[in-house]
């Protein structure tokens, strides 16, 4: 077992001038990256962050990101990643929920100044006592260079290495927020070695070597750009180029300039990529993706045409995984001797260490071919949610299995196909969006007495939200005022893109809504094209 400063460390020890990361051209080695996490961890020392303070990551997929995430558990805090489009109500429950001391964060990003977000929160966060950012500060910020300076100076200075010394692998390093179906998200709190054990595994399967390039365009508060790419990366000493803002042309001119082997995404990645890659063919100025190896599509369902394209087309070999945060994240995966059937029609088979089992509603196990709820069992499972115990104890059982919420099959061989979800839940781009945070939010509108949301494909983000509303007696709702409260609000993957004012909803004897019907009516009125898409008219 490994703390995540130990995988930096040993790593950087044994390649110390290969480049780590690549960005706009400019290359930090192991060895610069190793020299800029210490000076960075003892700056935090510096300003009294102690063992188990949480610290929050409000940042794109930059070098300080990953300078910061090292630092933070090279000292013994805790990371807490936060998502780059959230907004005020969202950055607030975070960082109070987490009792988060410290925070870095840019100061502006995709036009959104984070720095005014901060100033109009923190009087509700007392216990926020350092923000830094990268970038031009504000009153009360420190900058991110001033901390690195500050650890400069304290080189001979020996508590870092005292209190790397004292970081177990068990311990808490990372807690990342899911969405959560009673509209509160919960912290899932990832040990050390839940997320060394399995990044190593994970970039394992895909026969990671010191010479691969990692595309991360997955975005780093996630699993995937955290534990998968950035970790699974430094893990076997390879390089990976990051990108704040996913454009297909982009990554593919990336692929082709700095030697991409390895490419992840969700599958609405792969198949801009796919778009892009086939338009500039038939245009006659293609891209040179010969030096494509490998990757991981994850994060939403994979649609067979879209893999086969990939492997085809791109020549990628990629593996499809599944998992979820709380299981750190990855549980299945295919390997690259799977037959194509299993490669493309299934999320493929277990990870070593990591059980697997398909459970009916008393979570007794079905025989192969049933369908019934995803668990699973191993070194991969989450520590818990932080601060809510009863909430763990449904999601975790006493026998150690922790219940996905995902309905699948598996076979007599252990490939698993997922079949859809229990959990009322749908995936924009890649991102969970439970409809009970949106509802919660709908519900603080003026007009609205009662809001059901529910999900319908969609080409591009695999998924939308459509909202359906009652309006209060008297009332009247153009659809673009919800569109627009909505905006600016919450985060723009989890604004409603469709709207659909109704008098009343579909309902069961005992007075709840019956989602699948509306679910039904959603998909039938967009096949018929009786839905229109929404887009907000301002921010």
């Amino acid at each position: 077992m490994r703390t995540l400063s130990q995988v930096l460390s040993q790593t950087a020890a044994r390649y110390p001038q290969r480049p780590v990361i690549v960005d706009n051209g400019k290359r930090i080695t192991y060895e610069e990256l190793n020299a800029r996490v210490d000076r960075l961890a003892r700056g935090l020392i510096e300003l009294g962050v102690e063992k188990g303070d949480k610290v929050g990551l409000w940042m794109p997929n930059i070098p300080e990101w990953v300078i910061a995430y090292f630092a933070i558990a090279r000292i013994g805090a805790v990371v807490v990643p936060m998502n780059t489009r959230y907004k005020p109500h969202e950055v607030s429950y975070i960082l109070d929920n987490s009792e988060a001391t410290t925070l870095f964060m840019v100061d502006a990003f995709v036009g959104i100044d984070y720095r005014e977000m901060i100033a109009d929160v923190r009087r509700q966060l007392p216990l926020l006592k350092n923000v830094i950012v990268v970038g031009e500060k504000a009153d009360n910020m420190l900058s991110f260079s001033e901390v690195e300076s500050l650890g400069a100076g304290l080189l001979a200075d020996d508590r870092l290495a005292q209190r790397d010394e004292k970081c177990d692998p068990q311990d808490n390093v990372f807690i990342l927020y899911t969405s959560g179906t009673t509209g509160n998200p919960k912290g899932a709190m990832l040990s050390h070695h839940n997320i060394a054990e399995n990044a190593k595994q994970v970039t394992e399967v895909l026969h990671t070597t010191e010479k691969d390039v990692f595309l991360l365009a997955v975005p780093f508060f996630h699993c995937f750009g955290c534990v998968m790419g950035i970790t699974g990366a430094i893990t076997w000493g390879a390089s990976m180029v990051p990108m704040t803002v996913f454009k297909a042309k982009e990554a593919l001119e990336l692929v082709e300039r700095e030697h991409v082997s390895v490419l992840y995404g969700v599958p609405t990645m792969f198949v801009l990529e796919l778009e892009e890659y086939r338009k500039g063919k038939e245009g006659g100025s293609g891209y040179d993706v010969a030096s494509l190896r490998t990757g991981i599509m994850a994060g939403a369902p994979c649609p067979v045409e879209v893999m086969k394209g990939v492997m085809e087309e791109l020549h990628c070999n990629v593996s499809i995984a599944y998992g979820l945060t709380e299981a750190s994240p990855v549980i299945t995966m295919t390997r690259f001797d799977d037959s194509i059937k299993k490669r493309v029609e299934t999320v493929g088979r277990a990870l070593p260490g990591i059980e697997v089992k398909i459970a009916d509603d008393d979570h007794k196990p079905l025989p192969p071919g049933e369908m019934g709820e995803l668990a699973c069992r191993g070194y991969n499972v989450m520590m818990g949610y932080y601060k809510m115990p009863e909430v763990t104890a449904e999601a975790i059982d006493s026998e150690g299995w922790l219940y996905s919420g995902d309905l699948a099959t598996m076979d007599e061989e252990g490939y698993v196909r997922i079949v859809g979800r229990k959990k009322d839940m749908l995936i924009t781009g890649g991102f969970n969006v439970y409809p009970a945070e949106i509802e919660e939010y709908l519900f603080t509108h003026p007009k609205v007495q009662n809001v059901s949301v529910v999900g319908v494909p969609d080409d591009v983000m695999g998924e939308v939200a459509v909202a359906y509303i009652i309006p209060r007696e008297g009332e009247t709702i153009d659809p673009q005022e919800i569109v627009d409260y909505c905006a600016g609000e919450i985060a723009n993957f989890k604004v409603p893109r469709y709207v659909e004012i109704v008098d009343e909803f579909p309902m069961t004897q005992s007075g709840k809504i019956q989602k699948f019907r509306l679910r039904d009516f959603a998909k039938e009125a967009l096949e018929a094209g009786k839905l229109t898409k929404l887009k907000p008219s301002k921010g």
